[in-house]
């Protein structure tokens, strides 16, 4: 649907891209600062994951407090995106693949946070040793692959579908 239409849109479309009456987010906005908040998030959480295999407890708390902080704030400018959008899902293809696709991404933004949030708090208590946090690795290579999706949906949706 959305590289069928913004390849070759068609008469209905208004034979534009975006579709005729689509005014797109500004690319160097917030969805910039969305993706250096994810990138940094990367780090964040391999921060966190050398503090863990160096047995450096404050490094590993830190690291994973920021990355989540990191996926809280993204997530809510997300909301603040989503609430000041000037289309809709129901205004054309454009709307419908925006929201469903930034949308998908967020839902998975908030599992990710959520798994490390979990993995703060049983750091915390000590559950994870430098031999022991597959729980923590298996966040960490999650977050990652949500990291290189919004990479993809950034550039393709919000820089070249403007």
């Amino acid at each position: 649907g959305f590289f069928h239409s913004s390849l070759s849109p068609t008469v209905e479309l208004g034979a534009t891209w975006p579709p005729a009456g689509i005014s797109p987010f500004n690319p160097l906005q917030i969805p910039l600062l969305n993706t250096l908040i994810l990138l940094t998030s990367g780090i964040t959480v391999t921060w966190a994951h050398h503090g863990l295999m160096e047995n450096n407890y404050t490094q590993a708390l830190q690291g994973l407090f920021f990355t989540v902080l990191l996926g809280v704030y993204f997530t809510a400018l997300q909301a603040y995106e989503y609430f000041e959008s000037p289309f809709t899902i129901a205004d054309s293809v454009y709307g419908s693949t925006f929201f469903m696709a930034t949308g998908f991404h967020g839902l998975h933004v908030i599992i990710g946070t959520t798994f490390l949030l979990v993995c703060l708090m049983r750091h915390w208590m000590n559950h994870f040793s430098s031999i022991h946090h597959f729980g923590f690795e298996a966040a960490a290579w999650y977050w990652h692959f949500v990291d290189v999706v919004w990479l993809f949906l950034y550039i393709s949706i919000y820089w070249w579908g403007s």
